[in-house]
């Protein structure tokens, strides 16, 4: 057994880990609020520790990571806290982007790039861009994302193809609309883990989680610490995946 599988008393199987792990990184602001701390104070500590689950994943050996870090609905937050938000993740590509080069980590972004400011726009596309070679683990960045947003999305491209006469409206199935979403290239997650006792999904991956595996923790993100998340992977593993089948034995 590979030692970075174990950890306290928590022993994973390295032949059942799943292959797309997606968090939904719910709770730095109520972290913040239980300190009397402002919420930027619970953005950056979940900053830190978004960047330990991201090496941990890289360290375990698990291929696709899909972090929910913004959503469309965060820009009807306060214009100070977004401003926050926008500048720690501009300082997150600064300062890791040598380091997902190091561990061959390649950075995607899947939402609406074009929702941020033109300096943020192309940092995210030289990170992509630098970073698309890279093999061992792809680091999947929801921004400015929804679910609903890119089904209807899809919908238009596929509706301009059909339009263009590229494509026969009898040629739709899943596999060709699969082609349309952010999410092309990326298998459907088998694990979503979501922080902070939220019991809801929120607009997250919506066409992509219909066979995905769901972990609930009430622990809020900042203290969400590599033990917690072998703690989910755990769980995972004990689970009997059968995708509308039946096994009999």
């Amino acid at each position: 057994m590979d030692s970075s599988l174990n950890n306290s008393n928590i022993i994973l199987d390295p032949l059942k880990l799943p292959q797309h792990v997606a968090i939904i990184m719910d709770g730095n602001g109520r972290w913040a609020k239980s300190k009397g701390l402002p919420r930027v104070y619970g953005h950056k500590k979940g900053a830190e520790v978004a960047k330990k689950i991201i090496y941990k994943t890289r360290e375990l050996g698990i291929p696709y990571l899909t972090l929910f870090a913004f959503s469309k609905e965060n820009w009807l937050r306060p214009k100070e806290e977004i401003e926050a938000l926008l500048e720690l993740l501009k300082i997150y590509l600064d300062a890791e982007f040598k380091e997902m080069e190091k561990n061959g980590i390649k950075f995607k972004v899947i939402g609406n790039k074009e929702d941020f400011p033109d300096d943020l726009q192309e940092k995210l596309n030289f990170v992509e861009r630098a970073t698309e070679k890279n093999d061992k683990m792809v680091l999947c960045m929801a921004l400015s994302y929804g679910g609903r947003a890119e089904i209807i999305e899809a919908i238009k491209k596929l509706a301009e193809k059909i339009k263009e006469g590229k494509i026969n409206p009898e040629e739709i199935n899943e596999k060709l609309f699969r082609k349309f979403l952010y999410t092309t290239d990326i298998p459907d997650p088998d694990l979503l883990i979501r922080t902070s006792g939220e019991l809801r999904i929120s607009n997250f991956l919506l066409f992509q989680l219909a066979y995905t595996e769901f972990y609930f923790t009430p622990v809020y993100w900042p203290d969400f610490n590599e033990e917690e998340y072998l703690k989910a992977l755990y769980s995972y593993q004990q689970r009997e995946r059968r995708f509308g089948r039946v096994y009999e034995f």
